[in-house]
């Protein structure tokens, strides 16, 4: 985890001699700052308050004459974020330790004693760096597109599909995208041609909405004169899209007898128009998309297997609407917001009861079945605000005492402090030490909450 506001954030210091700790503190009174005492201490100061800079003694307790905490505690402090600058203060007589902490990753060290105005001078030149590249993040990522600016999620597994997206863009893998119809698949197309380096165009043809006898010269084009009324030499879709991404909709339908060509083509790169003998090649990133069982198909021979595999280097199962935890009231609001400005309604929202129809209705539409019911609401609705008899869904049962509790904001807290800590002591194996290591906290802050939850 990257520190994100440097201007903010304070100094760490972490110094074993409580005599020196606040010398220290003293002498750099002109910056904010935090202390710790020993390698726990140091890293929950870490997590609760995002130093950009740090300075500290490899000797730490339990055995200040030992450097191996201070070492274990600066790589676990990089590897909680890897951008943060440690300054080292080591003996004078320690230059080796002080050489491998900086091929470890530390940013300087400096031989004690050392000279206030030499660390304030370093400290000033660290965290000027770190502003620097915490601005050069920002400035790179206002310079690149958004590729998933379509997707409106909270949902950890469309979170987890996302990141998954941004990773494979840069390749030229191809992508086969499953789900139900309406989940997104080719607003995930389009974020995998958004976040990939391809300057052609994004091109989709959906293979089972063009007749058989239509959709090979689609795909590959053709020669004048290749059939009655070729009046001119048609470059298909795959040609079109040379340079860019191609998205394949719907190639769960995609005939048979047509199978074996684009097979050809994703092996060879090449086309070959109808009625042409020229090969032409092709370069573009393609992205397959179906809410068929494919291996279902090609169980029943109506899919070649071989086909199937060059399309599957990477594939993505898309969960339906009504598997998202939230998204379904998250995008009603985006949408809803979307169509009153579209529509010049004004300020629109939803009843009580209409969130919760949306959030008990199953939604086998999916997405788009969602837009469609807003959209509609949103123009039809005589009120600015839309009940479930506007939205076409049923009015939801009332709510249980139960029911309520489940949004007890104290309730939802204590039952996910319980699964993590009983989590984090199953990955410790009982060590408590370790426990609040992985949680981020101090062994009494551990105690504590196992008491009040009654955890043993």
């Amino acid at each position: 985890m990257a520190s994100t506001d440097t201007s903010t954030a304070p100094l760490l210091i972490v110094e074993d001699d409580l005599a020196l700790q606040k010398q220290i503190k003293w002498s750099l009174d002109s910056f904010e700052s935090v202390t710790a005492a020993d390698r726990e201490s140091a890293l929950l100061q870490q997590r609760r308050h995002q130093p950009a800079v740090v300075t500290m003694d490899l000797g730490l307790p339990p055995d200040p004459d030992s450097v191996s905490e201070g070492f274990k505690l600066l790589e676990q402090m990089l590897a909680y974020d890897p951008g943060v600058k440690v300054i080292v203060l080591t003996g004078q007589n320690d230059q080796a330790n002080a050489l491998r902490a900086v091929a470890i990753g530390a940013y300087d060290f400096l031989a004690k004693p050392f000279d206030p105005e030499v660390l304030r001078l370093t400290i000033e030149r660290a965290t000027r760096l770190a502003e620097l590249q915490a601005e050069n993040r920002r400035l790179q990522a206002l310079a690149q597109p958004d590729a998933l600016a379509g997707l409106i999620t909270r949902d950890t597994e469309m979170l987890r599909i996302s990141r998954l997206i941004e990773r494979v863009s840069g390749s030229d893998a191809t992508v086969l995208l499953l789900g139900e119809s309406g989940t997104g698949k080719e607003v995930l197309a389009q974020a995998v041609h958004t976040a990939s380096k391809r300057t052609g165009k994004f091109v989709a043809i959906n293979c089972a909405a063009i007749p058989e006898n239509l959709l090979e010269s689609e795909l590959f084009g053709y020669e004048r004169g290749a059939f009655t009324g070729a009046a001119k030499t048609t470059p298909g879709k795959i040609e079109s899209a040379n340079g860019g991404t191609l998205m394949l909709d719907e190639i769960g339908d995609l005939p048979h007898s047509l199978q074996a060509k684009l097979l050809r083509f994703l092996q060879q790169r090449t086309i070959e128009r109808l009625g042409g003998r020229q090969e032409i090649p092709v370069d573009v990133r393609v992205v397959g998309a179906t809410h068929q069982d494919l291996k279902a198909q090609i169980s029943d021979n109506r899919f070649r297997e071989d086909l199937y595999y060059r399309l599957a280097e990477i594939v993505v199962n898309i969960p339906p609407l009504r598997s998202r935890n939230g998204d379904a009231v998250l995008l009603a609001h985006a949408f809803l917001r979307r169509f009153a400005q579209d529509n010049k309604r004004g300020s629109m929202s939803f009843s009580e009861d209409a969130i919760k129809a949306i959030e008990l209705h199953p939604w086998p539409g999916n997405v788009r079945e969602l837009l469609n019911a807003i959209k509609r609401a949103s123009i039809m609705a005589e009120t600015e605000r839309l009940s479930c008899e506007d939205l076409g869904l049923p009015s939801p049962p009332a709510e249980s005492e139960a029911e309520r509790s489940d949004l007890d904001l104290r309730t939802v807290r204590e039952a996910a402090e319980r699964q993590a800590i009983v989590a984090a002591l199953a990955r410790a194996n009982g060590s408590i030490v370790r426990a609040s290591e992985i949680l981020g906290v101090s062994r009494p802050t551990l105690y504590d909450l196992m008491k009040r939850l009654a955890i043993k």
